[in-house]
């Protein structure tokens, strides 16, 4: 049976190949990006004393990130095991620490005027979230600009 299967090879049959994949997974952060982003990430310096657990590096957080983004996955339910990932838990503390210490911001900058740069930005796709708009629970308007709404209507001819 072994001496069927040789024989097929060397004859020149066509052989099973493995398929690859031909992109890189969209939330993977490439060399040239990490090195515009490794500056504005870097994680802070370890306390001397009671130092604790050596952190993840920030950027397989910012890749577990990523990969929460594009693939709507909850934070709990990340694979991490299978994806060489920090666990879902540590990358959304680490987006929160980032959001709070302003470097998400900065970051997001750097990205933007990068982009715009090369012309590769599409503002006509932008959305305005309603967690932008300050909006009340059943409420039409608010009392202040009902009121000068008001008032301008009564003093016009």
């Amino acid at each position: 049976m072994l001496s069927n299967v040789v024989a097929m090879k060397r004859s020149g049959a066509p052989s099973r190949r493995r398929v690859g994949r031909s992109q890189p997974l969209k939330w993977r952060v490439s060399d040239e990006l990490w090195q515009r982003l490794e500056p504005l990430l870097a994680d802070p310096p370890r306390r001397f004393r009671y130092p604790g657990r050596c952190r993840w590096p920030a950027r397989a957080c910012l890749q577990g990130i990523l990969f929460v983004l594009f693939t709507d996955t909850p934070w709990l339910q990340v694979p991490y095991r299978e994806l060489g990932l920090p666990s879902g838990e540590t990358c959304r503390r680490r987006l929160e620490e980032w959001a709070r210490r302003g470097l998400l911001e900065r970051a997001l900058v750097v990205l933007q005027t990068d982009l715009a740069g090369a012309e590769r930005l599409n503002w006509s796709r932008v959305i305005v979230d309603a967690s932008l708009v300050d909006a009340k629970k059943g409420a039409r308007r608010s009392r202040a600009r009902s009121a000068a709404v008001q008032a301008a209507a009564t003093t016009s001819p």
